[in-house]
């Protein structure tokens, strides 16, 4: 039974390609739930299913078979521009590359969302200081990427995902260009932003120390979910409903 606060639900997933007479099953019936407020990692090595998996939730990529709810909406039954059009009011996204503007300082950078919604600049530039501020980098918000640290621009890219208040961040291995140092500071801050603001976060990692700052880890195997860690109290299980689904243990019949 779903509870009344879940913001993600997959049921009986599949995504299929054919290379030639070949089919390969990226995600081979995968089912889960995330409540709002969690942090939740997809733990998985290079071609587990687990950044396809990050990209039907985004909306990215359309699955085979199965049903995505995001925030109450079926991804699966949307055309490019309504995706288009949740993506830019409801998710939030960093990458691992932070793909920062370099013509732009960072008050630019992590307004540049809102002028997609047609925001005026002086209520989108104050948005984006507020932000800048919440990530610790108010000294920093003329400068340029090139003028920052690697983990300062990550810090400007997770401004960027937050300024649009959205509901959802999706972050695709958010510290692969950082050292280790660097991106346990990054870390601690998407999980203290996410916790002040109750968004929920979810992380693409093939890094199993990183997922030990989520609340869930969902990790994933040959496009399957091998198995579900709730990293949260017992005091907190009601909060959280993440199973695999019954489905996911079977195979897709033709």
């Amino acid at each position: 039974m779903e509870h009344d606060d879940t913001v993600i639900s997959v049921k009986n997933l599949y995504k299929i390609y054919r290379i030639g007479e070949t089919r390969v099953r990226a995600l081979n019936g995968v089912s889960f739930t995330i409540e709002r407020g969690n942090f939740c990692a997809i733990v998985g090595a290079s071609g587990s299913g687990k950044s396809t998996l990050l990209n039907m939730l985004a909306g990215l990529e359309k699955p085979t078979k199965g049903e995505i709810v995001i925030a109450g909406e079926h991804m699966e039954k949307k055309t490019e521009n309504q995706l288009v059009a949740f993506r830019r009011e409801h998710i939030g996204f960093i990458f691992q590359s932070f793909n920062l503007m370099g013509t732009m300082n960072a008050v630019e950078n992590v307004a540049l969302p809102l002028t997609f919604q047609g925001m005026d600049k002086k209520k989108r530039n104050a948005r984006a200081e507020a932000m800048l501020e919440l990530v610790g980098l108010t000294k920093y918000k003329k400068h340029k990427p090139n003028q920052m640290s690697g983990g300062q621009q990550q810090r400007v890219g997770v401004a960027r995902a937050l300024v649009v208040e959205p509901e959802i961040i999706f972050a695709d291995e958010p510290t692969g260009n950082l050292d280790s140092n660097t991106s346990v500071e990054v870390m601690n801050l998407m999980k203290k932003v996410v916790r002040e603001k109750r968004q929920t976060l979810v992380m693409v990692t093939h890094d199993n120390y990183l997922a030990g700052f989520a609340d869930i880890v969902l990790r994933i195997k040959d496009g399957r979910i091998i198995e579900i860690e709730d990293k949260r109290g017992r005091e907190d299980s009601d909060d959280i409903i993440a199973v695999p689904g019954k489905d996911g243990e079977k195979d897709e019949k033709k």
